[in-house]
């Protein structure tokens, strides 16, 4: 597939898939009625491509195909925990921190989310355990239990933020749907007041976000991204150049509250305007973080590492993987296109 200038692969003006009318039809919808697919909110693509991953013969093709498999790779370290660390020490040797997420979300009993618990504990203390490996744990919630009932989920944070101490490394809660907004910040807010090592996501789309950046509690450590889960129009706001601005604010805004902000995303304008605003107001670079992920915009990571700025990779791993992936996919078209071209390529 040809590559642009920065290495990353372009989404071609014409690619034949088995499903590429039905993409553009739906596409086709949702510009002439945005209330008729679905509710979905955000970039024209993220619903008719989501859909796409939803199939079965797409999530056969990705999960049990060895090809599938491996083009999949590309975003997702492996399923074990040594697949992560040995990708945070291949972005070490570039200045590039990491941040390791153990995959997997909605448990369906209590005892997966002991299980989950228990896999995070094990990150963190192999981080400990490989003393000089600049490396942070991010976890959701909903994976710990938080279905079930807030105090359970609690419990299992408590525990990992104990390992998160013991190792002197950040534990960053994530942000999951709309759902779960309410709960997790009750969550973050009163074990911020008992741990100095948790911080937590915001996402620019959603309507409410810049509410619960002025609710937060003070000198909080924020990973703002922009959203990639499906929300209804009410919910969140209604396509990219709404969801940059407000993330511009918010970033602006998290800042003047005297917070940390880890910014999370790969768009070049939002990083540039980011860089320019810290250096423009002195701010010290130890209150602004670029975080990106595994496998995404590799070039800009680089860039910004050479350049003395800090940057950190979401470096996912596990079995549970495939979700993450739809969310990938969603965000940006030339990962599908990648994902796709490349099964096309390697099954020759």
């Amino acid at each position: 597939m040809e590559a642009s200038a920065s290495g990353e692969p372009k989404v071609p003006r014409v690619l034949f898939f088995p499903f590429l009318p039905r993409l553009r039809a739906q596409a086709r919808a949702c510009t002439v009625r945005p209330h008729g697919c679905a509710g979905v909110s955000g970039p024209i693509l993220r619903g008719p491509v989501l859909r796409i991953t939803q199939a079965r013969w797409f999530r056969w093709m990705a999960m049990r195909t060895r090809l599938g498999r491996a083009v999949a790779s590309r975003f997702v370290a492996g399923e074990h925990l040594d697949d992560a660390v040995a990708a945070a020490r291949t972005v070490a040797q570039a200045g590039i921190g990491a941040i390791l997420d153990h995959l997997g979300e909605n448990v369906a009993a209590p005892e997966q989310a002991v299980a989950a618990a228990n896999a995070y504990v094990r990150a963190l203390d192999r981080i400990r355990d490989e003393g000089d490996l600049d490396c942070m744990v991010s976890v959701k919630l909903s994976q710990l239990g938080l279905a079930f009932s807030s105090e359970l989920c609690q419990s299992h944070l408590e525990r990992v933020l104990a390992a998160a101490t013991h190792a002197a490394t950040m534990v960053m809660v994530d942000m999951e749907g709309a759902a779960y907004v309410d709960r997790t910040l009750a969550i973050f807010r009163e074990l911020r007041e008992r741990h100095d090592r948790v911080g937590v996501c915001l996402q620019s789309y959603l309507r409410r976000t810049p509410n619960d950046v002025e609710s937060l509690p003070g000198a909080s450590i924020v990973r703002l991204v922009k959203g990639a889960y499906l929300e209804a129009p009410e919910v969140a706001l209604p396509g990219r150049r709404h969801v940059d601005a407000a993330f511009a604010r918010c970033f602006v805004r998290l800042l003047d509250l005297g917070h940390t902000v880890h910014l999370a995303t790969h768009d070049p304008r939002l990083l540039e305007g980011a860089r320019r605003h810290v250096e423009r107001t002195g701010l010290p670079w130890s209150r602004v973080e670029f975080q990106m992920l595994y496998g995404v915009r590799r070039d800009l990571q680089a860039r910004l590492a050479r350049g003395g700025y800090p940057v950190r990779v979401y470096i996912p791993y596990g079995t549970e993987w495939y979700p993450y992936l739809t969310r990938r996919l969603a965000e940006r078209p030339a990962n599908m296109w990648f994902f796709l071209s490349n099964l096309m390529r390697r099954g020759r």
